[in-house]
């Protein structure tokens, strides 16, 4: 009978451990080490399946750092040899009432490929079809990006003037974000516009970027020639890594290589702030971000699939 609960404080940092699969463990150790001294989770989050007097399965529960409420899952791993997903969805349940018991009402994951530090998510069909069966639904089919130090630091655009949140305040960066958002390539983006409304979901945008570590003065807007915004960025420090964050293009401005010109000036100021890597998102189907990222320098290091479950 497999069991799941709380682990137990000699379980912490590392969880289930693979006999054969040295990196893999050290990575867990490190990964979980980290998120607990950033408070991004909390041993009470962290849940365990025991079958056979070991552990055979575990789910962590994620927050930004000193967030009180958890908005995701990692570190997720079953029996994936076993032909039912049993202990995977145990533990997702169990997931859902603990994260529900501190205010959340969905919870999020990701699922990264090739496998790769930190999670190492083999088995992807298998955790997929997991990640279905308990509900999740995948949310956006995204492409990750990286720039290093050593890579030639992408030029800046000389047709656009950057003005920063701290002088123009966050009524402009909103009002340019709807008008984004009216017409984005970006799955997820867009099922918050149907859900919300342009102006809400801007708003939301604006908000859940701002939760990032950031100085007023790395957001902005650049402006084209006639005045008018053409493009916004928000360069942030994620808990893990510095991170372009959002960026976009005015409709009114597409079709002009604005693309990479708004990466490169997130990756100025964040190379500017002390920056050796770099990452970004974006989805499959925005094709002028994917070539605007290509274009600045970055790599197309993983390919990333979200996925959402509300409860």
């Amino acid at each position: 009978m497999t069991m799941i609960r709380t682990a137990h404080p000699e379980e912490i940092p590392a969880l289930v451990q693979y006999p054969d699969d040295v990196e893999r463990n050290d990575a867990t150790r490190a990964y979980l080490t980290d998120l607990l001294a950033k408070g991004c989770t909390r041993p009470q989050w962290c849940l365990v399946a025991e079958g056979g007097g070991h552990l055979v399965g575990s789910v962590v529960l994620w927050a930004l750092p000193g967030g009180e409420v958890p908005t995701d899952v990692v570190l997720l791993e079953a029996p994936w040899a076993d032909p039912e997903p049993a202990v995977g969805l145990a533990l997702l349940t169990e997931a859902a009432v603990v994260a529900g018991r501190h205010g959340a009402t969905g919870l999020g994951h990701v699922v990264d490929s090739p496998a790769q530090a930190p999670q190492f998510q083999r088995d992807r069909e298998r955790r997929i079809d997991l990640l279905s069966r308990a509900g999740f639904a995948v949310a956006r089919d995204g492409r990750r990006f990286r720039w290093l130090a050593g890579a030639e630091l992408p030029a800046p655009d000389p047709r656009l003037h950057f003005r920063s949140l701290a002088e123009l305040g966050p009524e402009p960066f909103v009002d340019l974000l709807a008008a984004l958002l009216a017409d984005t390539a970006d799955a997820r983006l867009g099922a918050d516009v149907r859900r919300h409304g342009v102006r809400r979901a801007a708003e939301l945008l604006f908000e859940e970027s701002a939760e990032l570590d950031h100085e007023p003065q790395w957001w902005e807007i650049g402006y084209a020639a006639d005045g008018s915004p053409a493009v916004v960025s928000l360069p942030a420090r994620s808990p893990a890594f510095p991170v372009i964050g959002f960026v976009g293009v005015a409709p009114a401005h597409r079709g002009r290589g604005y693309s990479r010109s708004v990466v490169a000036r997130g990756t100025s100021i964040l190379v500017e702030n002390g920056a050796t890597e770099i990452r970004g998102d974006c989805d499959v189907q925005n094709v002028a971000m994917y070539k605007g990222f290509q274009r600045a320098g970055y790599d197309n290091f993983a390919d990333r699939l979200e996925f959402t479950r509300s409860f």
